[in-house]
């Protein structure tokens, strides 16, 4: 006889699987309790009433509001670290030397600018970007040229606004490394503050391909403003913890969904 769990019990685990994974999947979630989607959804619906989530297409995501504030630089480098050194290390094959590069501001993408002075092979690499660290750690590097692009500061390092969009607008790119704030299945990639998603709108008009980082822990989290919709990335790169479910919902629009193995720094196409 199958065990049934009772409401209570859905409920409670409902909510421990939204701060694991952000966002839950009703199919999912009732195949999991051996009930019908209905009862899923009255269950989302009765969590929602107490205001602990927020029902979206075909599931539930934690309230937004518990996402918009930005962390600490600092607070930031310490969360996920094995997973964004294996992304940065996957991201770091996609770029060509001889190429214009951009690379945005973020701990993943401070992490590719860090593999990427490791090597010995950039010879004729151009690196723009609007992150003083990235700058900072690929100065110096053979073969490497970077430009540094002014503009306003933000809480996260990066420089942004109108003289970092005139600037960017005057240079085309090979390849974008863009890292984001959150990704959400009816938001896209977002980021924090206006200003900084103009700025990445700018980076991605001028490359010819866009790759998005994003830890498997920024599914489900929409920040204040969104910067792209999944169809205009071509390659998005993320971790193997990201649920199968969300795999499948990203992968119907993202043109290269890559998944990457932390522990083995395997990766798989989705």
């Amino acid at each position: 006889m199958v065990h049934v769990p009772l409401a209570t019990d859905r409920r409670a685990r409902i909510l421990e699987l939204l701060r694991s994974q952000r966002a839950v999947r009703i199919s999912e979630l009732a195949e999991g309790f051996g009930v019908s989607p209905m009862t899923v959804r009255r269950d989302i619906e009765g969590l929602e009433a107490e205001g602990v989530v927020e029902r979206v297409h075909g599931g539930a995501r934690l309230p937004l509001l518990h996402e918009e504030a930005e962390p600490e630089p600092q607070r930031k480098a310490l969360l996920q670290p094995g997973e964004k050194r294996a992304i940065a290390r996957a991201v770091a094959d996609l770029v060509v030397p001889g190429t214009a590069v951009g690379i945005g501001s973020g701990t993943t993408t401070l992490e590719l600018a860090r593999v990427l002075a490791d090597r010995d092979d950039l010879d004729g690499l151009t690196v723009v970007t609007n992150a003083p660290a990235v700058a900072d750690v690929l100065a110096g590097v053979a073969g490497v040229t970077v430009i540094l692009i002014g503009g306003v500061r933000t809480i996260s390092g990066a420089l942004v606004g109108p003289i970092a969009t005139s600037g960017i607008r005057q240079l085309n790119l090979h390849t974008l490394v863009i890292g984001c704030h959150g990704i959400d299945p009816e938001r896209g990639a977002t980021a924090p503050n206006l200003l900084e998603a103009e700025t990445n709108r700018a980076f991605m008009a001028q490359a010819a391909t866009t790759v998005v980082v994003a830890d498997a822990t920024k599914w489900g989290v929409a920040g204040l403003a969104t910067f792209a919709a999944f169809d205009e990335i071509d390659v998005l790169v993320t971790d193997e913890a990201l649920a199968e479910g969300h795999v499948a919902a990203l992968a119907e629009d993202v043109e290269r969904l890559l998944l990457v193995d932390p522990g083995s720094g395997a990766v798989r196409r989705a």
